[in-house]
């Protein structure tokens, strides 16, 4: 049975994230790649189980700019060809959509969500959601519902936080695999994003967290048994 599983990174941050520690306890082989740091993409093989395209600081529109998204592009294109479980977080579920043909990019209310945030679930995410949920988010970018795809849960600020593409391709705008560390971590880092239109307060963040993380967790520990069909 196939056992590896390719974690695609846009940024430099410590593999601390519950997916990778949840792929790791589950048996999986996570081997990371950083194109933006010029790590090739291989053809997906027999051994690949699924990717995750995590989050990241780049426009999923500025190829030229960033010559490296046509690499994932072609991988993410290559993993969908072939069958291959992907899941795309924030700037990766962006990127899937953008690959199928939809808009990504900043709308013109530029509403940050940075901070604890409920999601409301559509009649067709029944078997992934169960009930309303508090996810972790940290984006002003959003994206359209690309052609044949399934919205799965949005709210007030941005309809579109989750969507599923055939059976095996799911798209998250926020941050379930974020840990309260890695959160504690983008408070500091970020704190240019305090004070914008949307964003929480550090206050309101802490109380959030510490009254909805252990549901995100146990939420997304049981997408991803789901997703790679148990450990291996």
């Amino acid at each position: 049975m196939a056992s590896r599983v390719l974690s695609v990174r846009h940024g430099d941050e410590p593999l601390d994230d519950r997916a990778t520690s949840w792929l790791k306890q589950a048996g999986f082989d996570v081997q990371t790649r950083r194109p933006f740091r010029g790590d090739p993409l291989d053809e997906p093989d027999d051994d690949l189980a699924a990717t995750i395209i995590y989050g990241g600081p780049f426009n999923v529109y500025e190829t030229r700019r960033h010559p490296f998204l046509n690499e994932e592009y072609r991988w993410i294109d290559s993993c969908l060809s072939a069958g291959i479980p992907v899941l795309g977080i924030c700037q990766g579920c962006q990127m899937i959509a953008h690959h199928l043909g939809a808009w990504a990019g900043p709308r013109e209310t530029e509403i940050f969500e940075f901070g604890y945030y409920p999601i409301i679930p559509t009649a067709e995410s029944r078997g992934i959601f169960d009930a309303p949920l508090t996810v972790t988010q940290a984006h002003y970018h959003t994206y359209d519902l690309p052609e044949g795809a399934v919205r799965l849960a949005g709210n007030d600020n941005y309809e579109n936080q989750a969507f599923r593409y055939g059976e095996t391709t799911f798209g998250f705008q926020y941050h379930p695999e974020v840990t309260p560390t890695g959160f504690r971590r983008w408070q500091d880092q970020k704190s240019d994003a305090y004070g914008r239109p949307g964003t929480q307060s550090r206050e309101e963040q802490d109380r959030l967290m510490a009254k909805h993380d252990a549901a995100q967790a146990s939420w997304f520990h049981g997408f991803l048994d789901g997703f790679l069909g148990g450990p291996k």
